[in-house]
C-alpha cells in the first residue's frame, strides 16, 4: 500500500507540476490590496469585451493610436481614470493607466512638473495627467495587438515598461528576474500578499516633488507586481491609503517629506491570479 500511495504522490506532482508549466506567469490583472479578498483585490478585465460586458466605457480616442500621448484603447468606469484599462487593436488587454484630473493639478498642484513627465497629458480632451505602464511591446499594440494563442501563451503579457516620456516610445523596461533589477532603484520591505517591494531613487531628504510614482513587487525571485504611489490625496475605490507609520513596512528609505505632504494615495497592481499566496 505504501508504494501504491507514493506513486500516486508522485503521478499527482507531475500533473501539478505540468499544469503550472503550461500556464503563463502573469495569468490575471488584480488590483487595489486589502485584508479582506471579498472586497480588494478586485479582477480586471483582460478583453475589450469582458470590459465592456463589466460597465467599463472608452475614455479615450474611437481608434487604437488616435493619440500621441500613449498606445492602446482606454476603458474606465464609474468615471474614474484612476484605474484605467488599455488594450490593444484586437481588444486583449495590453497596459493599465491612472489619471489625475486637471481640476485636481489645479488644486494641489500635483503632479509637479518634477514628475511630468513620467505623467503626460492625455492628448485628447487634455483634461487628465496619465502616467502609463505596458505588459506587451507599446510599438505593437495599435499595429499588429496580440493573437488569441498569443494572448493564450503569453497571459497578461511578455513584459513591463514604463512610458517616462512625452510619446509612447520613450521607455523604461522592468527586469522581470528580481536578480536583474540594479540601482537606482533599491530593495524595500517583504509584505507578504504584495511581495519585494522596490523604490526608485528615495532618498529620506528628497524633495517630494521628486518622488517616483511607480514601485515594484517581486515573489520568488520573479516580477509580479508593481504600483502607483502619488504623493497627494485622491479619492477612488481602488486606491489605498497608508499612514506614514506603515511606509517602514514597504521602504528601506522613508523620505521625510511623505510625513508632512498629507496622503499618500497608491494602488497595487497584480499581474497574477492568486496574490494572496504571494509571500515574496
Amino acid at each position: 500500500m505504501k508504494t501504491i500511495a507514493i506513486t500516486a504522490l508522485f503521478v499527482l506532482i507531475a500533473i501539478v507540476v505540468n499544469v503550472d508549466a503550461d500556464e503563463p506567469l502573469w495569468n490575471g490583472l488584480r488590483v487595489k490590496w486589502g485584508r479582506d479578498a471579498t472586497t480588494h483585490f478586485l479582477a480586471q478585465p483582460r478583453t475589450i469585451t469582458e470590459a465592456e460586458d463589466a460597465g467599463y466605457e472608452r475614455i479615450g480616442p474611437s481608434t487604437c493610436g488616435g493619440t500621441t500621448a500613449y498606445n492602446g484603447l482606454a476603458y474606465a468606469t464609474d468615471n474614474d481614470p484612476s484605474l484605467t484599462l488599455l488594450y490593444d487593436v484586437r481588444g486583449k488587454i495590453a497596459g493599465i493607466q491612472a489619471g489625475v484630473l486637471r481640476s485636481l493639478f489645479d488644486t494641489t498642484g500635483y503632479p509637479s512638473q518634477n514628475i511630468r513627465p513620467p505623467f503626460v497629458l492625455d492628448g485628447q480632451e487634455n483634461n487628465r495627467y496619465v502616467i502609463t505602464a505596458y505588459f506587451t511591446d507599446p510599438s505593437k499594440i495599435c499595429t499588429e495587438g496580440r493573437t488569441d494563442e498569443q494572448f493564450d501563451e503569453e497571459g497578461t503579457g511578455d513584459n513591463l515598461w514604463i512610458q517616462i516620456g512625452e510619446d509612447p516610445s520613450t521607455l523604461m523596461a522592468i527586469p522581470k528576474q528580481q536578480a536583474d533589477i540594479q540601482p537606482p532603484w533599491e530593495m524595500g520591505g517583504c509584505v507578504p500578499t504584495m511581495g519585494r517591494h522596490y523604490w526608485y531613487n528615495q532618498t529620506v531628504d528628497m524633495d517630494c516633488d521628486n518622488f517616483f510614482p511607480v514601485f515594484l513587487m517581486y515573489n520568488e525571485g520573479m516580477l509580479t507586481g508593481f504600483g502607483w504611489a502619488f504623493v497627494t490625496e485622491i479619492q477612488s475605490n481602488f486606491l489605498e491609503y497608508p499612514g506614514f507609520g506603515f511606509l517602514g513596512a514597504f521602504m528601506a528609505t522613508v523620505p521625510s517629506c511623505l510625513q508632512t505632504r498629507g496622503i499618500l494615495s497608491s494602488m497595487h497592481i497584480y499581474m497574477t491570479d492568486d496574490p494572496w499566496n504571494n509571500y515574496c
